[in-house]
């Protein structure tokens, strides 16, 4: 594991198109905010999703979970959490989303990641090198 766990936080606005007709961020929607918070966190570390591809791996998402805990309205301000808690064999990302201005947990969850090698189309049963390198140079400097 990290020495400090890497992690990001973003502050959304759910628009319109986010809800279903009742106002309530429909709960597809959710996953887009993971995936913002996701995006941060890897832009700190220098592999983004390009960044990936470039390396020779894709990384797709083979399991994750959501547990719902009070609805989301479209105009509610919220701040998306994402933390790194597995990385050796994974990528394991845990989420919380908040409500920015109470601070009221609303919805948590994670979502796990594999690598795959772009050529081989084989999965990876360790995390490369050209991840692990990232994460151990970040460490180092936190």
């Amino acid at each position: 594991m990290t020495k400090q766990s890497l992690s990001s936080e973003v502050i959304m606005i759910p628009s319109f198109q986010d809800a279903d007709p009742m106002g309530v961020v429909y709960h597809g929607n959710y996953f887009r905010f993971f995936e913002e918070a996701r995006r941060v966190m890897l832009d700190k570390i220098g592999y983004n999703y390009r960044e990936m591809q470039a390396s020779g791996y894709m990384w797709p998402i083979i399991d994750t979970r959501v547990k719902y805990i009070k609805p989301i309205a479209f105009d509610l301000t919220v701040r998306v959490e994402a933390k790194l808690t597995e990385w050796e064999n994974r990528l394991k990302v845990d989420y919380v989303i908040y409500d920015a201005q109470t601070g009221a947990r609303l919805t948590k969850g994670y979502t796990m990641q594999v690598a795959v090698d772009i050529k081989t189309e084989e999965m990876c049963f360790v995390s490369p090198k050209a991840f692990t390198d990232k994460i151990e140079a970040w460490n180092h400097n936190a």
